[in-house]
């Protein structure tokens, strides 16, 4: 018989609790990335790889979450492979279909569509077009899982279904006074953690024109899509609030049109829109995972 407890006792290591209750990670930056970085060139994948600063040593935005802008030229079409147990794209701009193998599905500006467990698919152009794609590729690696099940059914967003779902809310929320304004994705599957997919969630929000929604912060890390705004909409985002409730010395995140800015996990933050033109924000999120671990902690000032 071959033992092996002295050739495993070799690795074995501890630390003192204390020590190692709060390990010395790197922050989350909070990060823009621009549309400047799908509006030329030929087509291709741009990866918003943040994994250089966040340590990881595989791509990732966040470490859950990779974010991409894809660039695909007129009657041009690119293909993404991930090893992903779910994703979502949502249409910047320009008009095309996707090819899986589920079927084909054409999209416009504005749609957004998730797919769970990636075995390859193709994006043709019709004209000049841009999606945004976050996938959970960097958690599955962190596991050394590959997905095996699907864990819901592909769901079609369409801009008009998406706008009918936020006038159903609008008049009520801006009456109330809301902390939002907006609607979250879902699909049947992630009905009782109200989510967009079991990893991910996304809210299609509205901020009004004039209005300010107070800060809020959570454990997850945002990545978010400014889908429309005219200059003077932003996000002020900061590690304290002040005894009115107002960010001590915050970083501006200014909204523009298919830009992407990452908001940290923990840090307050409040959209503001100074313009006369109601802006939309689509932000991705790892919180599917973090409800279903009732660690979300979503906090409001009041």
């Amino acid at each position: 018989m071959n033992f092996i407890n002295e050739q495993w006792a070799e690795t074995a290591m501890t630390w003192e609790y204390a020590a190692a209750a709060s390990p010395d990670l790197v922050d989350i930056p909070i990060q823009v990335f621009p549309s400047q970085l799908h509006e030329e060139g030929e087509t291709r994948i741009i990866g918003l790889d943040l994994s250089e600063i966040i340590g990881t040593p595989y791509s990732a935005t966040t470490p859950n979450l990779m974010a991409n802008y894809l660039r695909i030229c007129q009657n041009d079409k690119i293909q993404t492979v991930v090893q992903a147990s779910s994703e979502v794209f949502f249409v910047m701009r320009g008009k095309g279909r996707t090819e899986t193998d589920s079927g084909t599905l054409t999209w416009q500006p504005g749609d957004a569509f998730t797919l769970p467990i990636n075995r390859g698919m193709t994006h043709y152009a019709q004209e000049d077009a841009a999606l945004f794609w976050v996938h959970d590729a960097p958690l599955l690696q962190y596991l050394g899982a590959i997905p095996a099940t699907p864990r819901f059914e592909p769901i079609y967003y369409s801009k008009s279904y998406l706008d009918r779902e936020i006038t159903r809310v609008r008049e009520a929320s801006i009456r109330e006074n809301r902390n939002r304004n907006g609607v979250i994705l879902g699909n049947p599957a992630s009905e009782k953690n109200r989510t967009m997919t079991h990893t991910m969630w996304s809210l299609y929000n509205l901020l009004p024109k004039g209005a300010m929604q107070k800060p809020h912060r959570h454990n997850s890390v945002a990545i978010d899509l400014a889908v429309y705004a005219e200059s003077g909409t932003y996000t002020l985002i900061g590690k304290e609030i002040d005894s009115q409730g107002n960010i001590i010395n915050p970083v501006k995140a200014e909204w523009k049109p298919n830009t992407v800015f990452v908001t940290p996990p923990g840090l307050w933050h409040s959209h503001h829109n100074h313009s006369n033109s109601d802006a939309y924000v689509f932000p991705v999120q790892d919180a599917g995972i973090q409800i279903y671990m009732r660690t979300l902690d979503i906090q409001f000032v009041k």
